[in-house]
């Protein structure tokens, strides 16, 4: 669909050419002859781009036209034609809002490059909007996702130092979602425009993990056949992530403790310091106490980094957040393959309920990707789950290992629902309708299926 165009202007002359000029561009142009036909335009009608005299003789002039379109459509780019002489009007007018101004006499080449390049500007703009709305999407909250106390005080922490240049420590089990905390931070941060680099120290040789940290020379060593930034001179204004920081070499550790304390380090077989303005959030699942304790971690280092800690809590231990991970999970891989969301079965749900989750978050995508995927029906079932049916790995009471498995999934699709229905009252304070819209029930049932399970309003008013 052409942009459209426009073009206020009470010199008929002016007017038709600016049109005709603009049609012939491909642009889709309408004309308003005084700037009271212009601002009646602009309050029921939505431009591209908007083109106006500044002188409009009788009622309102282009500064009035200039308001109206920055009240009413404040991307639509707005650009004033001027006569010779009222340039420091002009000048005036784009500290109000206005993009560009165009003096007369003017030629034809002059008012296609300005409207093109004003077009270009705004396109990119809102495509830029859209792209940090998806960013803020995909790094704030959104991914991670719980509604129990522990993952309540990691989105407070979060919430409290994001602004902050404070380094933070994040620790968890491997699979818990070290790196979307980091992104959160930095996405929540002053530095959110500058970039994110995340390290995976245990993934670096030894050999190799100063070079990519803090770059080399030409000839720092075989193979450098040239000048090579790092990883901490590519995070300068933003953030770097290192992530299993606790595999870190202990030379390596001296040299990032030094870039905390002074904010500058030498390249790899250099000797000039490199400044540089950088936030770091460490991660590790290891006992860096521990660590520190048998000489392994430098104990200077761990203070450093350990300014505040955000503590992850393991996917076994928030089994309540399982039914919204789903969820997520099965949105996102319908996106990707162009599919409908997949539904799941309540016994499914419980099937995922019971399982220990060694690789905690990134085994249940894993889990739940497959079986979106492959699932022959309409609905994901417990047995399309690619999971151990039974043994060490489950988290269900002991009792049902001796109970006939019908009596035993009754028992687990019970104590599931049991969870699920008493965390959702007590997100909606116990309002039966609320509730049920928001898990997708009729009243009625739900209702019913709160009678069933024996639920009183003292079960979702309390705070255990």
């Amino acid at each position: 669909m052409s942009p459209r165009i426009l073009i206020v202007e009470d010199e008929a002359a002016i007017r038709l050419a600016l049109s005709g000029l603009l049609k012939r561009e491909g642009y889709e142009v309408d004309q308003a002859d005084s700037g009271d036909a212009a601002v009646a335009r602009l309050e029921s009608e939505t431009w591209d781009f908007v083109l106006t005299d500044l002188a409009l003789g009788k009622g309102k002039n282009g500064m009035d036209v200039l308001r109206t379109t920055k009240q009413r459509q404040p991307e639509t780019p707005v650009v004033m034609i001027t006569a010779h002489g009222n340039e420091n009007i002009a000048v005036e007018a784009m500290k109000l809002g206005a993009d560009d101004y165009v003096p007369k006499p003017f030629d034809n080449d002059e008012i296609r490059l300005v409207v093109k390049r004003c077009l270009e500007r705004t396109q990119l703009a809102r495509e830029n909007r859209i792209l940090r709305d998806r960013v803020e999407r995909a790094y704030g909250f959104e991914n991670l996702i719980g509604s129990g106390k522990a993952m309540g005080q990691v989105f407070q922490t979060i919430e409290k130092v994001a602004e902050t240049d404070l380094t933070v420590l994040v620790r968890g089990e491997s699979g818990t979602g070290k790196e979307l905390v980091a992104q959160a931070l930095h996405q929540r941060s002053p530095r959110k425009d500058a970039a994110f680099v995340a390290v995976n120290c245990a993934a670096i040789s030894r050999e190799l993990v100063e070079s990519e940290l803090f770059g080399h020379e030409k000839g720092a060593f075989t193979g450098a056949d040239a000048r090579r930034a790092g990883r901490f001179e590519a995070a300068h204004g933003g953030t770097i992530f290192l992530d299993e920081i606790g595999d870190m070499a202990a030379e390596t550790q001296a040299k990032v403790l030094r870039v905390l304390q002074e904010r500058s380090f030498e390249r790899v077989g250099g000797g000039k310091p490199i400044e540089v303005d950088v936030r770091v959030v460490a991660a590790t699942h290891r006992d860096l106490e521990a660590e520190v304790a048998e000489g392994r971690f430098r104990e200077d280092l761990y203070y450093r980094l350990k300014v505040v800690e955000v503590s992850l809590p393991p996917l076994r231990e928030r089994t309540e957040d399982i039914p919204a991970l789903v969820a997520r999970f099965l949105e996102a891989v319908a996106e990707r393959h162009g599919r409908e969301t997949k539904a799941i079965s309540a016994e499914a749900l419980a099937r995922l309920a019971r399982h220990a989750w060694p690789g905690n978050v990134r085994e249940l995508r894993n889990v739940v990707e497959q079986a979106a995927v492959l699932a022959p029906g309409e609905a994901i079932e417990a047995e399309d789950l690619m999971l151990p049916d039974t043994g060490a790995g489950d988290v269900a009471e002991a009792t049902d290992l001796h109970m006939p498995f019908s009596d035993a999934k009754k028992g687990a699709v019970e104590r599931f629902e049991r969870s699920y229905l008493l965390r959702a009252l007590r997100e909606h304070a116990g309002n039966i309708s609320r509730t049920a819209e928001a898990i997708g029930m009729v009243r009625q049932s739900l209702q019913q299926k709160i009678r069933e399970l024996g639920l009183r309003d003292e079960d979702w008013t309390r705070d255990d």
